[in-house]
């Protein structure tokens, strides 16, 4: 696995969280739907704990299905023992993957009710390593982040951050994103990164953005 974490330095690195991942479970059992709804109701009780208890920071949902967490731990096994009390997570309705994660633009801040939920594009980079990117990565990560500075000054950019040992990152923005404009990323052009599109559902400000409209 790469280091990535002096080709980072120019960011103002925040604090430190876990960043969960919740897909869809092709393969989860086929149950009734009174049992679902329970699981549901159980699940969403879970999340409003987790709230409450000051663990879990921020949560939502994608279009399609799944969704994300965000908790307030950067170990990775403290927020699997917090989610070991969600009944959905037991029953195996969801794949569940976990990453320490730095947001460098926006953070993560705890939404009070009354909340607006929002939705925002997300857009998450994978690394992909081969024998061309393992010897450029330094220019091509470097070229990356010249490219996500430029889409902040838009202002669309709601937040960006790293996931695990600096090989996957999230990039959140307002409104709908054109994939040619994400494509348009060095890191992209020259192989380092594959990308993947959802649409979230969340509360207006999880990613410390301005809450008024």
């Amino acid at each position: 696995m790469l280091l990535l974490a002096p080709a980072y330095r120019g960011w103002a690195q925040q604090d430190a969280y876990t960043f969960v991942f919740l897909t869809k479970n092709a393969n989860a059992d086929k149950i009734t739907q009174s049992l679902l709804d329970s699981l549901m109701k159980g699940h969403m009780a879970n999340i409003s704990r987790l709230a409450a208890e000051g663990k879990l920071i921020a949560a939502g949902p994608f279009d399609g299905g799944g969704g994300i967490f965000i908790l307030r731990t950067a170990s990775t096994d403290q927020a699997r023992e917090w989610l070991s009390s969600d009944p959905g997570i037991l029953a195996r309705r969801w794949e569940v993957t976990l990453y320490p994660y730095k947001p460098f633009i926006g953070s993560v801040c705890a939404v009070k009710e009354p909340y607006e939920m929002v939705s925002y594009a997300f857009v998450r980079f994978d690394m992909v390593v081969t024998k061309f990117t393992a010897q450029n990565y330094p220019d091509i990560l470097r070229r990356h982040e010249e490219y996500v500075r430029k889409l902040a000054t838009t202002g669309n950019v709601v937040t960006y951050g790293i996931l695990g040992e600096h090989d996957t990152g999230i990039l959140v923005m307002k409104g709908e994103v054109q994939p040619e404009v994400i494509e348009a990323d060095p890191g992209i052009q020259e192989g380092l990164f594959e990308v993947q599109y959802k649409k979230l559902y969340i509360a207006r400000g999880s990613f410390c953005e301005p809450t008024g409209k």
